[in-house]
């Protein structure tokens, strides 16, 4: 799909500190979202995707809140699988995408076998780099811009 829609915003406060979840966030380009633990580098923004999580929870017949992915955004309607070096749109904010967000030992201890699970297919979504200053909010439009 083309275009989908900005379905949550998390920051988190301090490294391995709590998701908070938020309904809007400001994006500073080349460092991420204000207020996040990291900024700069090449992480500066992960994204999952709505259906994707639904799917990995069905698969290991579990229930848990998509905050526990640890990432700061969950799209809907729209694919990041094998995406990198496009640009996603949300709202009037630009990331460029830079790579797949590899599961790490923490999906284990969120849900024994998660980490597994998400290997496949950008299971663990994507990472990227903030190209522009701006706010984004949750229902914001998401599509990806042509080149």
């Amino acid at each position: 799909m083309n275009k989908g829609q900005l379905q949550a915003i998390w920051i988190k406060r301090m490294k391995r500190g709590p998701m908070d979840k938020a309904s809007f966030a400001t994006l500073l380009a080349g460092k991420g979202i204000v207020g996040n633990a990291n900024q700069g580098g090449k992480r500066q923004v992960t994204i999952i995707e709505e259906e994707v999580w639904q799917g990995l929870m069905k698969d290991l017949h579990a229930d848990l809140d998509p905050s526990s992915r640890r990432a700061n955004l969950m799209v809907r309607g729209i694919s990041l699988v094998k995406t990198s070096d496009q640009i996603l749109t949300i709202g009037n904010c630009r990331l460029r995408i830079l790579g797949e967000t590899k599961p790490c030992e923490r999906m284990d201890e969120a849900f024994s076998g998660l980490r597994e699970a998400m290997k496949a297919n950008w299971g663990g979504g994507a990472f990227a780099e903030v190209l522009n200053d701006g706010e984004i909010s949750v229902g914001d439009l998401v599509s990806w811009e042509e080149v």
